[in-house]
Order: C-alpha cells, then sequence, then structure tokens
C-alpha cells in the first residue's frame, strides 16, 4: 500500500509542477472539455495500513494497536456484476462531475469500500477492561480483565472483538481534478487523458461489530473525515462513453464507530488507505458532435 501512496505523490507532483505550461495540441482541433457533465461507475479493490483501534464505554477504555485489515471483495458472477438490482453489493465507485473550464472538473461522489479486521490476531493491548462492562452489564472473559500497556493477547471473535465496516466503509466525497491529454486518435474521437486530483468528505461506515460477545450490524452513521490524492487515465471510446482507472490513496479519521449498538459505546480509529478502480463513464451536456 505505501508503494502505492508513493506513487500517486510522485505523480501528483511531477502533473502540478508542470500545470502552468499549456499542453501541446496534438492535432488542428484544440483540447475542451469545458461545459461537459460525466458520471462513472465501477468497481474497487483497496489495502488498508496497521492502524490503532481505541474502544470506549461504561467499564473501558483500552486500544488494540496495530490492528491489520483486508477488504472483502465479491467474486465476480454475472448475477452480481451485471443485476441491475444488486450492483451495490460489491466494492464500487460512484461519481458525477463537471468540467468547469478546459482542463479541471469538480465532482462529488463515494467510494464503497470494505474493511474487515482480521480474526484471531495477537495484538499489543493498553488501557483498562473491567470485569463488567457497558450498560447493561456485559461480564467479560477474565483473561481479558485488568490493566495492560501493551500487552500481547490473541483477539478471539468469540468472546473478545469482531470488527468490520463492510456494509461498508464509505468515503462520500468532493473531488477537483486535473486532465491533461496523452493522445487522440486522427478522428478526434478516441483519446487518452491524464488526470490528477485532491479529495475531502466524509465517512459514512456500516459497522458490524461484536465486542464482549455484544453487538450487530449496526446503522450508517457519519464516523469521521476523508482526504485523498489519486491519479489515472481516462479512455474516450466514442463521443459519449469512456473507461477510467485510478490509483487512489488517503486518510481517514473515525472519531464515533458505533460497536455495541448501545449509546454510550463507540471506537475511535484512523486508517490510511490505498484503493485501485476501474469504471465505465458517459459524458453529457455538450454537442458532442462536435
Amino acid at each position: 500500500m505505501y508503494k502505492i501512496l508513493t506513487f500517486i505523490l510522485i505523480s501528483i507532483s511531477f502533473t502540478f509542477s508542470s500545470t502552468a505550461q499549456e499542453v501541446k495540441p496534438l492535432n488542428k482541433k484544440p483540447y475542451s472539455r469545458k461545459g461537459e457533465y460525466y458520471f462513472f461507475w465501477g468497481y474497487n479493490r483497496s489495502e488498508y495500513a496497521n492502524s490503532d483501534i481505541t474502544f470506549r464505554g461504561k467499564g473501558y477504555d483500552f486500544t488494540l494497536h496495530n490492528a491489520t485489515a483486508k477488504d472483502l471483495p465479491i467474486p465476480f458472477s454475472a448475477d452480481v456484476y451485471f443485476d441491475i438490482t444488486r450492483l451495490s453489493v460489491p466494492q464500487y465507485n460512484i461519481r458525477y462531475g463537471y468540467f468547469f473550464s478546459d482542463h479541471w472538473s469538480i465532482s462529488i461522489g463515494s467510494d464503497h469500500m470494505k474493511y474487515v479486521m482480521d480474526d484471531n490476531q495477537v495484538l499489543e493491548v493498553s488501557g483498562h477492561i473491567s470485569a463488567q462492562v457497558s450498560d447493561p452489564a456485559i461480564t467479560v472473559n477474565p483473561e481479558y480483565v485488568g490493566d495492560f500497556n501493551r500487552t500481547p493477547k490473541l483477539i478471539r471473535p468469540e468472546d473478545f472483538l469482531h470488527y468490520e465496516h463492510t456494509d461498508g466503509f464509505n468515503y462520500l466525497h468532493l473531488e477537483l481534478d486535473r486532465y491533461d491529454r496523452l493522445w487522440k486518435a486522427k478522428n478526434n474521437i478516441q483519446g487518452i487523458d491524464w488526470l490528477v486530483g485532491v479529495g475531502a468528505g466524509t465517512i459514512i461506515p456500516r459497522t458490524d461489530s461484536h465486542l464482549f460477545t455484544i453487538g450487530r450490524n449496526n446503522h450508517f452513521n457519519f464516523a469521521g473525515y476523508g482526504v485523498s490524492l489519486k491519479t489515472g487515465l481516462r479512455f474516450d471510446l466514442s463521443r459519449r462513453f469512456f473507461l477510467q482507472t485510478d490509483l487512489k490513496g488517503g486518510f481517514t479519521r473515525l472519531n464515533h464507530v458505533h460497536t455495541t449498538g448501545r449509546d454510550s459505546d463507540y471506537a475511535q480509529q484512523s486508517i490510511w488507505f490505498g484503493e485501485f478502480y476501474g469504471v465505465l463513464g458517459y459524458k453529457f451536456g455538450r454537442n458532442r458532435a462536435k
């Protein structure tokens, strides 16, 4: 994941250093996207850096250090990926955008990722856990009771913790993107753009969590915020349709994650992520025959 983030940062730095220079037209027709709207839909894979997760509630306040996690892609099948009633089941991306100048667009959309903390990992624990926690009281396995100072513990899902954002780890955000033409066909229809962008928005997870055996698939909530950088390629297939592939890296801060389903119990977490996605898009709003 760090290689992805490094690549993105280098690409963004290189591209923005050259935005003051206009890209030379590759044919007689000048490059122009101003006034164009677009929409795209596609699917992603994501990776996550190790993360500290803090759990708080009545009778406990503890942190799990360097927890590992992965995404949860749905295996490819036509009845999921091409069934219009099930399109939101896999890890998907959706976005609407507008070019306010020839090279710059602003857009809003959501990256529906999935985050699953690995079960049965040994993690260092810091903080305090009482023999009874939460309200109504939950009796804790004595193995997990006490004061801890980075004490290694096996995190079992059946009596300590199962934790995932799988409905999902939703990043709803605005993006500002810069597009530059790399190649265009002689027919002035097919072409390739290189793009870079920055984004910021909110994290709206639906967390499936069981803490000390109590929990549920919680409702969606505005848990925190995120910022991101990306770079990618856009392939114009026709006057209306395009394909796009992006690499994105970002930081998210979740200040209030639902755990047991009780108002007094919550978690806090910071997550660095790397994401790759491919999408199919549609252009409209301009006279595409020109």
